[in-house]
């Protein structure tokens, strides 16, 4: 079993947030930031830049490391079936988008409906996962320095 890097961004423009809009049988709609695992000899940035664009056709610019956040599966079953993503290491950076036109996504992950700009104010009334994300959404943006979400361990057999 190894640990997964994954790069994810908080992107706003205009008091909005760029979110991937996703379904699973077990949660119904939810939402998460746009980003994915990081490949290796990839820095974590070019890593968030290359998810993001896969993922919503933006192309954005990584400008400082707010948080970091692990998510551990703790269900044998899962740890069996999907040995590389049982334990993943989300490394959250705030970006800004480039001035580049958007192109059309073309590797959008397992799940994804769509890609989405959410109000800031609004977050709260939506199924933003991971919850450490959603309750500190508001210090991710304004954060002076980064941020250690914490560890969630997961005792089901549902992965998102």
């Amino acid at each position: 079993m190894g640990i997964r890097n994954a790069a994810k961004a908080i992107t706003l423009h205009e008091g909005k947030l760029l979110l991937d809009k996703c379904y699973a049988p077990h949660m119904g709609d939810y939402f998460v930031l746009p980003g994915g695992g990081q490949n290796q000899y990839e820095t974590m940035e070019e890593a968030i830049v290359r998810e993001c664009l896969e993922e919503t056709g933006y192309t954005v610019i990584p400008e400082a490391f707010v948080a970091l956040y692990e998510e551990i599966y703790t269900c044998g079953s899962v740890r069996q079936k999907y040995p590389d993503y049982a334990h993943k290491i989300f490394h959250i950076f705030r970006c800004s988008l480039a001035e580049n036109p958007r192109v059309t996504p073309h590797e959008q992950d397992a799940g994804q409906l769509d890609c989405v700009w959410v109000d800031l104010n609004d977050i709260h009334t939506i199924n933003l996962q991971p919850p450490a994300v959603r309750e500190n959404i508001h210090h991710l943006v304004h954060a002076p320095s980064p941020l250690y979400l914490g560890a969630h361990l997961i005792d089901t057999e549902e992965t998102v």
